[in-house]
């Protein structure tokens, strides 16, 4: 071979394998980055074009794909929308997903590698890949107890529900208003959806927000049952009959003057020690924030982060937001804590999973929501496994703080969420907001039976229109508490 041929004979193979190179880098180690590319049309009308699986609970779809006449050949369709939407997430052409739509998203696709035979049986066959299907934890009654309570709060609500089984961590409900409808999303109108999103992402009130994951608040005086935790760990106390500290005021550490002045807002407080059952069961913020600065801020954030505080734990359901205990808080500040104030800052399912590791023997499970996952021949590829999360507290310890709260609701501020002939334990909460134009923001926690625990719920009212002087954890959330609960334990 002369030289000439030679030369162009070793520039084509060089171009050649460049070629390949290129091909498989693309393929290989670029795939998924260009997948998820925003501007990839191909990608979009791919996913849309795919019989998506379902997301079930109880025997029903709340989302589903449904055979339509256009160049997409299925329709994501959501059943009780507003009432699953803050878990389904929505599922939009041109703004993606969230929620359950997004972290399931291989499943739901069908390219979870567990769903791996199925899509080879798809391949074989000549068929398009079916997606998977999830089941949900959620309890159909609860979920709609939880739904109807909450609708019935006066006004435009804002709020959540969160109900867990603590023996497994279950989400048993999880509801949150105000809502939206994402089939307005999941259209194949492009315009309609665009106007859809324009609306729900400049509305104030925040309906496509999750609030029982995803809005963190001051948890007022619900956050005493962790400072009452710390304390008996401490050695404070050893039982519910144990004497504390009461008193009509309390001047903070380091403070003079109302700044630093605790109070109980008239609730009957004593002038010296009283029990424990008073103080909690009267809501006593002179007890709990003398409590806590005997405890001291870096013990009582340990109590509180060993609930869940300051960590990640929900891993099916994203985004979660962290609720926070402060770090470094001085005496004052720590005063201010124990009592729910300050810095501290909490989800309802975290609230929920406070009480339910006082109803679990002092164990805290970790929540989850996705129970199994299955092909699209609804054959189970997976289970979940409940998980522990942490011993938030001694056996002996969660038996006093049961002993408590069940006082409370027999003979203190939870008394509406009692359940004729089933012993219940609640703790109420009211917190300040800290802006004069800003309502205070009820809170309530419970579980039930208090002997062989079913449920634990922690409901959290934002906005309602009730008068200032009237919101009260208790009287707003008592009763949607109980409803949920009587939905689990029928």
């Amino acid at each position: 071979m002369n030289k000439p041929i030679r030369t162009i004979s070793i520039f084509c193979l060089v171009l050649f394998l460049a070629l390949m190179a290129n091909a498989t880098y693309l393929q290989y180690f670029r795939s998924e980055a260009l997948n998820d590319r925003a501007e990839n049309q191909r990608v979009f009308d791919a996913a849309f074009s795919r019989e998506r699986g379902s997301i079930i609970v109880g025997r029903d779809a709340i989302a589903e794909s449904v055979p339509v006449d256009d160049q997409y050949e299925f329709q994501r369709t959501y059943n009780a929308p507003f009432k699953y939407a803050p878990l389904t997430g929505f599922f939009a052409y041109a703004y993606g997903a969230s929620q359950l739509e997004r972290t399931q998203n291989d499943v739901l696709s069908g390219e979870d590698d567990r769903l791996f035979v199925t899509r080879l049986v798809d391949l074989l066959s000549n068929k398009g890949t079916q997606g998977g299907n999830i089941r949900l934890t959620i309890d159909p009654a609860a979920q709609d107890a939880a739904a109807e309570a909450l609708s019935n709060v006066p006004g435009d609500v804002e709020g959540s529900v969160v109900a867990l089984e603590p023996k497994t961590g279950k989400i048993l409900a999880m509801v949150t208003a105000p809502s939206y409808d994402p089939n307005k999303l999941a259209s194949h109108d492009k315009a309609s959806v665009d106007r859809a999103w324009k609306q729900l992402t400049t509305d104030d009130s925040e309906p496509m927000l999750n609030r029982g994951t995803q809005k963190t608040l001051p948890p007022g005086s619900t956050f005493k049952l962790v400072t009452a935790a710390a304390a008996i760990e401490d050695g404070l106390a050893e039982s519910a009959d144990d004497q504390v500290p009461g008193g009509t005021e309390y001047q903070l550490p380091q403070t003079s003057g109302d700044t630093g002045l605790i109070d109980n807002e008239g609730r009957s407080c004593g002038t010296d020690t009283i029990p424990f059952t008073q103080a909690l069961g009267n809501s006593c913020n002179t007890t709990f924030a003398q409590l806590a600065v005997q405890v001291g801020g870096d013990k009582l954030r340990e109590q509180a982060e060993a609930f869940g505080f300051n960590q990640d734990y929900l891993e099916d359901l994203r985004p979660q937001a962290k609720s926070v205990f402060p770090d470094g808080a001085n005496e004052p500040q720590t005063g201010q804590a124990g009592i729910g104030q300050y810095e501290v800052r909490a989800t309802p399912l975290q609230m929920a999973m406070v009480a339910a590791g006082i109803a679990n023997n002092g164990v805290v499970m970790r929540p989850y929501v996705v129970d199994e996952v299955q092909s699209a021949d609804l054959d189970v590829v997976e289970t979940t496994q409940p998980e522990e999360f942490s011993r938030a507290v001694k056996s002996s310890t969660a038996k006093v703080l049961t002993d408590l709260m069940t006082y409370t609701v027999n003979d203190g501020t939870a008394s509406p969420a009692a359940i004729p002939g089933v012993q219940v334990a609640g703790k109420t909460g009211t917190a300040q907001s800290g802006q004069d134009d800003v309502s205070p923001y009820a809170w309530f926690v419970s579980f039930a039976p208090a002997d062989d625990p079913e449920v634990a719920v922690a409901v959290m009212i934002e906005k309602a229109d009730i008068p200032r002087g009237e919101i009260g954890g208790g009287v707003i959330g008592g009763p949607i508490a109980k409803a949920v609960m009587e939905a689990v334990i029928k």
